[in-house]
């Protein structure tokens, strides 16, 4: 456990660690050797003398006070350690994740990070703030009282010594038991999260649906599941917990059987046998609070797991040798990309020349958002290159690449903030006057004179407080205020209304001005406006050319232009 958590850290935490471990380790070896001052205070107090008592009594509180501060000190060490750790650990996720892919953030990853990253994390650095200490008390204490008892008698001593393999033996078999009950119940409460989001996200369609009374039967039927693995952790867990506890009341009743028969045969004296019984009372609990912790650590081990396995996820390489474009445009060389088993772009070749427009037509799930995402470099090919100015993106550095090119998506996400700082997320540095032409030019100031606070509006997290085409105005103010060379477009007004569509068309204007721009086009009014066009189908290049000489072939593009351009109804 211990490894583990210094393998997911780094071993600048190792000394930290080894210290509190340390220092815990001997407060504990401390409680149990402070009971062995009981057997002399009870021999003195049930003996002819109980004055002699006095200076034993000195002791043994001595040893407690001593206990006291090793406990106090062990305490915070331990809390510091784990705050420290905890820290530490949200930097180098937060580094890391920064690293990864942007096509490592499925749907399902995202939902797994945020888990992680709140109480996962919480969980898994809270073993040195809350659990070691106790964990090494459980073992340490009751050993080293069983040394004291072998020291006093060694017959008894043998007898609670043998319950040590017994207890080791069922703290095994019971974590072995639980591991597929425990793994089952994280990936349970983790769909029924989602499934709570996805009830609150659907209310106003539930609401329009006129089912507002009805419950919502994904949830339901989550929650149950829910309910049935909870139900079979309890039973993995209960036969490992009845059992200690058996084992630890088996062995007291044989501790005092021995001892009575010991003390009337007169092998030992009443204090002792008294001494001895009191000691492996004081064994008892911490044995049996093991099984509590024991469930606490394999919960917090399989956070650990999780998180080991999201850092030891390999970011896409980085060249030794950057070298930085002198062009902008852009070639696809025999590109060949899949996902899982699937093969999304098949041998496609193509190129735009700087400054140029190339949109890139289809049916829904032909692999056109997946050529800028390739441009973007959010995922590496399986062949071929990708090219900017002639440099394979791969040979450029990652954050030279990022600042050349501006994206805008179909779907927009704004940080929970002012409208001014989701804009000067293009360019951090940007003077004010800057920032007001880029939000004129998207025709983001017509929404700015409307909203209460003007610039410092909030837009909730996500963009929630504004309207889709708002979103996209200051997606689109963003990305001109960055003034990269490249432009990505994933059509931005697929979802819009007329008015909202007009404005966003005139800010995409003065966006693709001068720049070389590659276009995903649903909408195929907008593929006026490139110079070519490409038409793609199950990842493949079926026809290119002009939009006019396109539609003379009367191929397939020509189909999909005279389908698009039906009146509905008609």
């Amino acid at each position: 456990m211990i490894r583990m958590l210094l393998r997911v850290l780094g071993r600048e935490y190792a000394r930290a660690m080894r210290r509190t471990i340390v220092l815990m380790t001997v407060t504990a070896v401390v409680e149990g050797l402070s009971y062995a001052l009981l057997v002399p205070v009870l021999r003195a107090l049930l003996g002819d003398r109980p004055g002699d008592a006095r200076p034993w009594l000195v002791a043994f509180g001595a040893a407690v006070a001593l206990y006291a501060v090793l406990r106090y000190v062990s305490d915070v060490s331990g809390m510091r350690v784990g705050t420290t750790m905890l820290r530490g650990m949200y930097h180098r996720l937060g580094e890391h994740l920064a690293r990864l892919p942007i096509g490592w953030y499925g749907a399902d990853r995202v939902g797994e990070v945020s888990v992680m990253a709140g109480r996962g994390l919480l969980q898994a650095m809270g073993v040195a703030a809350h659990l070691l200490g106790p964990f090494v008390s459980a073992l340490v204490t009751p050993l080293t009282i069983v040394a004291v008892m072998l020291a006093y008698d060694r017959r008894l001593g043998l007898a609670a010594l043998a319950a040590v393999p017994v207890v080791a033996v069922i703290q095994v078999w019971t974590a072995r038991s639980t591991a597929a009950a425990d793994a089952e119940r994280h990936e349970r409460d983790t769909e029924a999260a989602g499934r709570v989001v996805e009830f609150l996200q659907a209310q106003p369609v539930l609401r329009a649906g006129g089912r507002t009374g009805e419950r919502f039967a994904l949830l339901d039927d989550s929650l149950r599941d829910v309910r049935r693995a909870s139900r079979r952790t309890v039973l993995a867990v209960l036969p490992g917990a009845v059992g200690l506890t058996l084992t630890v009341q088996a062995v007291f009743t044989a501790l005092l059987a021995l001892g009575a028969y010991l003390a009337l045969g007169g092998s030992i004296g009443a204090a002792e046998l008294l001494t001895i019984l009191v000691l492996a009372a004081r064994c008892a609990d911490p044995l049996l609070s093991l099984s509590d912790i024991g469930g606490r650590l394999r919960a917090a081990r399989s956070e650990l797991d999780r998180l080991d396995a999201v850092l030891s996820t390999e970011p896409l390489p980085e060249a030794r040798e950057p070298i930085r474009p002198a062009r902008h445009d852009l070639e696809f060389a025999s590109v060949v990309f899949r996902h899982g088993d699937r093969t999304v772009i098949d041998d496609v070749s193509l190129s735009v020349p700087e400054g140029r427009r190339l949109a890139v037509v289809g049916p829904s799930g032909s692999g056109k958002t997946t050529l800028l995402q390739l441009i973007a470099r959010f995922h590496d090919v399986d062949a071929g290159a990708v090219r900017m100015g002639g440099v394979d993106v791969r040979e450029i550095d990652p954050r030279v690449l990022m600042a050349r090119i501006a994206i805008v998506f179909q779907d927009v996400y704004l940080f929970d903030g002012t409208i001014e700082e989701n804009v000067r997320l293009g360019r951090p540095g940007a003077g004010e006057a800057e920032v007001r032409a880029a939000a004129t030019a998207a025709r983001l100031d017509e929404v700015i004179e409307r909203l209460p606070g003007g610039w410092a509006a909030n837009v909730g997290e996500g963009g929630a407080l504004l309207s889709g085409g708002e979103r996209q105005r200051v997606s689109i103010a963003r990305a001109l205020l960055k003034d990269a060379p490249v432009v990505l477009l994933d059509e931005v007004t697929s979802a819009l209304d007329p008015v909202n569509e007009a404005a966003v068309h005139a800010g995409i204007e003065r966006l693709m001005a001068g720049r070389t721009v590659v276009m995903v086009a649903h909408r195929m009014r907008t593929v006026r406006r490139a110079d070519r066009v490409v038409f793609l189908d199950g990842g493949r290049i079926v026809e290119e050319g002009g939009h006019d000489e396109l539609l003379r072939r009367g191929g397939r593009y020509a189909d999909f232009w005279d389908i698009s351009m039906t009146p509905a109804g008609g």
